[in-house]
């Protein structure tokens, strides 16, 4: 465990992975791209929880068939063709079709999300099991955010291409280049990470041979083990400030002049925020305080949406996305870390899965913002968002951050 070579190839996962897919970020360009073909709030909204949340679908149905997979390594790298070629695709119909079939090229754009966030569905699985096998629980804290680190230098990389390309190319061709550019780069880190030692696993639970009968064996864990609950409902309605997230850049467009630049620099803040964050979130998580990251970035996000009421000029926009940034990262290091530290080896895929097929759902409260946006405007949107992101604030007080046995 812990080799160097590992380390190395999931850092080069994390920086070209988040260098490819930052140009679709749900919180920026995607909001602007989908608006451009005449996409509604809540349109927006939707395409927002589909990338993130598309993967719900079938996390629990992955690690049922993975359940006596020595080996993850296999099944992850069709997962990484699919999304490759579904990210590609997506810059190749707006090239194709965005000019003269705006009605087309948005189903499209749903389309190749729905495929791309899909398949991680089954990726998140066997990726974090492969985490698990590979590293310690302390240097895993390590690793992770050093991984988070660079993948914030690939988003602010990014974020200055994004912007030059906005800048010298006119919407619709300057979203389809942009696509297809940072499906190529994505591609170069998904074939570092599928070259990592990952070793044969041997210890298993008996083997569940309906799906129909997993099903009832994760109700069961679930009903059984209170902690797992209580991580489930923190990092739930931790992911409550996605109800406005999409929507503040849509409100500083209306408040503010928004070029290619001023978009570039916002997605660029909020990379920072990702990036130097990390030099925390990496102390703390070798130091085994996962508690600790989830509380703070809890904080950071309810700060953002704090500020996002008086907020009109880009200085306090920027403010707002670098904490949005910061926060982000920390509730993945958290999150992915105390569910691989609460499960027992042999039902780690059961674990992870049961975890993250119910916290996912909280991708989709952006379809709930694209509504009460619609309907009540940003005062309340921001106001309900808030109110989550406490209940959530003290629901984290009860996390733990040690293994049981």
């Amino acid at each position: 465990m812990d080799r160097r070579a590992d380390h190395i190839k999931n850092i080069l996962h994390g920086f070209f992975l988040s260098l490819g897919t930052t140009v679709a970020e749900p919180s920026t360009i995607l909001p602007l791209m989908v608006q451009h073909f005449g996409g509604s709030p809540m349109l927006i909204g939707f395409f927002s929880a589909l990338q993130r949340g598309g993967a719900v679908l079938m996390q629990l149905y992955a690690a049922y068939r993975a359940q006596h997979y020595p080996r993850m390594l296999p099944y992850l790298r069709r997962v990484f063709a699919v999304r490759f070629l579904s990210w590609f695709g997506i810059g190749a119909a707006i090239w194709l079709l965005g000019p003269d079939h705006p009605t087309a090229t948005l189903w499209a754009i749903g389309i190749g999300l729905f495929l791309f966030s899909f398949s991680a569905g089954f990726g998140a699985i066997y990726f974090r099991e492969i985490v698990a096998k590979i590293f310690t629980h302390r240097f895993r804290g390590k690793t992770m955010a050093w991984r988070q680190f660079f993948a914030g230098l690939g988003a602010l990389l990014s974020g200055a291409v994004a912007a030059w390309v906005l800048e010298r190319f006119s919407p619709p061709e300057s979203y389809a280049y942009l696509f297809m550019l940072s499906a190529l780069l994505m591609g170069l880190g998904l074939a570092a990470f599928a070259t990592v030692e990952e070793p044969e696993k041997t210890r298993f639970e008996k083997k569940i041979e309906k799906f129909s009968h997993f099903l009832r064996h994760a109700l069961t864990l679930l009903r059984s083990d209170r902690q797992l609950q209580i991580q489930i409902a923190a990092f739930f309605l931790a992911y409550g400030y996605l109800m406005a997230m999409p929507f503040v850049i849509l409100e500083a467009k209306e408040s503010i002049h928004l070029g290619g630049k001023e978009v570039g620099l916002l997605i660029t803040v909020q990379m920072v925020g990702a990036m130097l964050s990390n030099a925390l979130w990496g102390y703390l998580g070798g130091r085994g305080r996962y508690r600790l990251i989830a509380l703070l970035s809890i904080i950071f996000k309810l700060l953002a949406v704090i500020l996002a009421f008086p907020a009109h000029s880009l200085p306090a926009y920027a403010l707002i996305f670098f904490l949005f940034g910061a926060a982000g990262d920390g509730s993945r290091i958290a999150s992915s870390n105390l569910i691989l530290i609460l499960a027992p080896e042999a039902k780690r895929p059961l674990y992870v899965a049961v975890q993250m097929n119910i916290v996912s759902l909280g991708m989709f409260f952006p379809v709930l913002g694209g509504a009460l946006l619609h309907l009540a405007g940003y005062p309340l949107l921001y106001g309900l968002t808030a109110l989550i992101l406490l209940t959530a604030f003290a629901l984290a007080f009860r996390l733990k951050d040690r293994p049981t046995v």
